[in-house]
């Protein structure tokens, strides 16, 4: 039993909680990058309410809890908890004394310009896919990062 917890503790620290070294992000990240590149949220396109995004990356390929990932969109929108953010928040995102975000309904997201840099060239086979949680569709298995995270 105790090692069959230490390989299943192993297994998710690994697998979720560390980002990958090839891009820089754990599969939240990504999930939620690709996600938004997909519904065409680009820098130059108009914002979407939070609450969609959060329902489309839930729905699609991160069946871990709309708050893990809105959590982690809101901190990626954050210019003070990320060098450069990965996702251009409009509306309250919280503050660096620890306020918190406005509920996912109230805030609208797309992504920020350097994200393109994360992302470009997905569509020509430059990275590996694999099926998402429940072989509906295929995400990426990491982003083609032309700059480090």
């Amino acid at each position: 039993m105790k090692k069959s917890y230490i390989d299943y503790a192993m297994s998710v620290i690994v697998g979720r909680a560390l980002p990958d070294v090839r891009d820089g992000l754990k599969p939240v990240h990504r999930r939620i990058l690709y996600a938004m590149n997909e519904m065409g949220l680009t820098h130059n396109k108009a914002y979407k309410k939070c609450a969609r995004v959060v329902g489309d990356v839930l729905g699609k390929y991160h069946p871990h809890g709309d708050i893990a990932i809105y959590d982690t969109l809101v901190r990626m929108a954050q210019d003070f908890s990320m060098r450069y953010p990965l996702v251009d928040g409009q509306g309250n995102f919280g503050s660096v004394d620890g306020d918190s975000a406005a509920a996912m309904r109230y805030t609208e997201c797309r992504l920020d310009r350097i994200a393109d840099e994360l992302l470009a060239d997905i569509d020509r086979d430059t990275v590996d896919f694999t099926d998402n949680f429940d072989g509906s569709m295929r995400e990426p298995v990491l982003l083609p990062a032309r700059l480090p995270n």
